[in-house]
């Protein structure tokens, strides 16, 4: 695996793009590295940053649960969590909670016991339109515990 120390321009315009990206504000960082994974998706890290660039869109990397905590989150029933940490989409009928947010949104994936985050995904719906749901997928499960991203990581951090 490649990994790269990012110039400050570019460290700049990547800290711009995944803030605008997930609309919220990023901590100050000085210097990021890009870890190559593969031919479509890297691994981002600075201070207190750690994310996922899959082809332009950047997903935030679920080891930062500060982070994490800034994000639009669904809660779900033990019976889904096997599913869920081996990539499978939310559907409705797992769901037992969830914030406010709207379609095609990045949003956090929490089991209901420990509140701890599983995957993150894109909403499929917007919140409102899952309460009227019954069944169906809510959200594109795109980053989950053990997946590629999670593994590679492991070798980076040693």
């Amino acid at each position: 695996m490649k990994s790269n120390l990012l110039s400050k321009s570019t460290t700049a315009e990547t800290l711009e793009k995944i803030s605008s990206q997930w609309s919220i504000e990023l901590p100050k960082v000085k210097t990021l590295t890009i870890h190559e994974i593969d031919d479509d998706a890297s691994l981002i890290t600075g201070d207190g940053l750690s994310a996922i660039k899959l082809g332009e869109t950047y997903i935030p990397f679920l080891s930062e649960t500060g982070l994490l905590e800034r994000f639009p989150k669904i809660v779900v029933d033990m019976g889904a969590v096997k599913f869920v940490c081996d990539g499978a989409t939310v559907m409705r009928p797992g769901v037992k909670n969830y914030s406010e947010f709207e379609e095609d949104q990045i949003v956090c994936v929490v089991e209901e016991s420990r509140n701890k985050f599983l995957a993150v995904g894109r909403s499929l719906v917007s919140s409102k339109e899952m309460a009227t749901m019954t069944k169906g997928e809510v959200v594109k499960n795109l980053h989950y515990v053990s997946d590629r991203f999670w593994e590679s990581a492991k070798k980076i951090k040693r």
